[in-house]
C-alpha cells in the first residue's frame, strides 16, 4: 500500500511538471481571428453610431461621444480603415471614407497640436489603402496649419493652449506622434521647412524630456522668448518625477517612427534606450501590460493601461525591423507577448459588450479622474495597427 501511495504521488507530480498550464502563444492565425472579432464588434459599432459625432469611450454603460475637434477624432475612422484592409469589405471602406471626410475642417485648425492624430490616422490610412488623391490636399493643408504652432526659439511645436496661468509654452511628449504628418507632407509637397521643424522638435524633445534612465516627463514648459525651461511636469501621471506609462509609449513610438521616416541614427538610438527601459523594468508585469504609471505606489493593486500596451506593441514591432539579431528578437517577442495578452481575457471584450469597443481596461487621466479603467478609441486603433504589423512581419519570415 505504501509503495502504491508513493507511486501515485510521483505520477501526480510528474503530470504536473510535464503538463504545466502555459499561456497561449500568439500566431498569425490568432491575429487574424482577433481581427475577425474586431470586425464583428465594429459592424455593431457602425450600426449604433450617430452620423454627426465620434466615439470617445464607454463608461458606466453609457457611450461617451466627442466632436471632430476632440483630439481622438481620427482614431475611429482609422480603425475602420484597418478593418477594411483586413476584410476587403466595402462596408468598412464606405463608412471609413464617410467618417474621414467629416474631419475635413480639421485641416484649418491652428489652435491644436493634435492635427497629426486627427488627419494622419484617418486621411493617411485612407490614402494608403485607396490612393484617393482627394485626401492629399487636406493632409498638406493640415500639416501647414500644425506648423504654425512651431516656435524656432524653443525649437518645438506648442502643445496646449489651455492653463495659461500654469504654463507659458507647454510641450508634451505625446506631440512626437504628430510629426509623421509633417514629414509626409514635406515629402509630398517639397516643403523642407516641415521636415526641418519636425526633426528639430524631435531633437528638442530628446534633449529635454528624458531623464538619465530614459524615462520621460510628460510636459516641459518653455519661455517662448528665450527658449529656457520653466518647469518639467508629468500632468497625467502619479507625480512629476514618475514614469507615466502612456507617456513612455508615445515617446517610444515617436522616436522609432522618426528614425523610420528620416533615417536619423540618434532617433533610433533613443528609441532603443526607451524600449529597454520599459522591457527591463522590474514593475512590468509578466503579461507585458503595464500599470498606468510605473511608479504608482499602489502596484500591484492598481490599474493596468491597455492603451499604453497597444501603442508599445505597435512601436516594438516597428523597432524590431530597425535592429538585428537578439535585439530584434527581444522587441518582436515582447510585442508578441503583449498581443497575446491583449487578444485574451481580461483585456479583450466579448461580442456585443464594452460599447462595441475591442479592448477593455485603459486609463486616460487617473489624477483627473477621467476615463479610468474604460475602453478608449486610441487603444483599439493602435491594437489594430499592431495586429496588421505583426501579420506582415510574420509573413515575411
Amino acid at each position: 500500500m505504501k509503495m502504491r501511495i508513493v507511486a501515485l504521488i510521483f505520477l501526480v507530480a510528474f503530470l504536473g511538471c510535464s503538463s504545466p498550464k502555459q499561456k497561449e502563444t500568439f500566431s498569425v492565425e490568432k491575429a487574424r481571428n482577433t481581427l475577425d472579432f474586431a470586425a464583428v464588434q465594429y459592424r455593431n459599432f457602425v450600426a449604433a453610431m450617430p452620423d454627426t459625432i465620434e466615439p470617445r469611450t464607454f463608461q458606466g454603460d453609457t457611450m461617451v461621444y466627442a466632436g471632430i475637434k476632440w483630439w481622438t477624432s481620427g482614431f475611429y475612422p482609422g480603425s475602420l480603415w484597418y478593418l477594411y484592409e483586413h476584410t476587403g469589405d466595402d462596408f468598412f471602406k464606405k463608412e471609413a471614407d464617410k467618417r474621414t471626410r467629416r474631419l475635413e475642417p480639421i485641416q484649418y485648425v491652428t489652435n491644436d497640436h493634435d492635427v497629426g492624430f486627427m488627419l494622419y490616422c484617418s486621411y493617411g490610412n485612407g490614402l494608403r489603402l485607396t490612393g484617393n488623391q482627394e485626401y492629399v490636399d487636406v493632409m498638406i493643408t493640415g500639416a501647414r496649419s500644425l506648423a504654425t504652432r512651431y516656435n524656432p526659439v524653443v525649437g518645438s511645436i506648442r502643445s496646449w493652449d489651455h492653463n495659461r496661468d500654469k504654463w507659458d509654452f507647454p510641450v508634451i511628449v505625446d506631440n512626437m506622434m504628430n510629426l509623421e504628418l509633417l514629414i509626409w507632407a514635406a515629402e509630398k509637397s517639397g516643403d523642407e521647412f516641415l521636415r526641418d521643424l519636425s526633426i528639430q522638435h524631435a531633437y528638442t524633445t530628446l534633449e529635454n524630456h528624458y531623464r538619465s534612465d530614459y524615462s520621460s516627463y510628460h510636459v516641459v514648459d518653455y519661455n517662448p522668448e528665450t527658449g529656457e525651461i520653466n518647469q518639467k511636469n508629468t500632468h497625467q501621471g502619479f507625480s512629476d518625477e514618475s514614469a507615466w506609462a502612456r507617456g513612455q509609449a508615445w515617446g517610444l513610438y515617436g522616436f522609432a517612427m522618426m528614425h523610420r521616416v528620416t533615417g536619423e541614427q540618434e532617433f533610433l538610438d533613443h528609441a532603443i534606450k526607451i524600449a529597454d527601459f520599459l522591457l527591463d523594468h522590474p514593475r512590468l508585469p509578466e503579461d507585458k501590460i503595464p500599470y498606468w504609471d510605473f511608479d504608482s505606489p499602489d502596484i500591484p493593486n492598481t490599474y493596468r493601461d491597455v492603451s499604453a500596451a497597444s501603442i508599445i506593441s505597435s512601436a516594438l514591432l516597428d523597432l524590431s525591423t530597425m535592429v538585428e539579431g537578439s535585439q530584434s528578437e527581444k522587441y518582436f517577442g515582447a510585442a508578441e507577448t503583449m498581443l497575446a495578452s491583449l487578444s485574451s481575457e481580461p483585456y479583450l471584450a466579448s461580442e456585443g459588450e464594452n460599447g462595441n469597443f475591442i479592448l477593455k481596461h485603459s486609463v486616460g487621466h487617473l489624477p483627473g479622474n477621467s476615463e479610468v479603467d474604460v475602453p478608449l478609441t486610441y487603444a483599439d486603433y493602435y491594437f489594430l495597427e499592431a495586429l496588421h504589423r505583426y501579420i506582415d512581419l510574420k509573413e515575411k519570415i
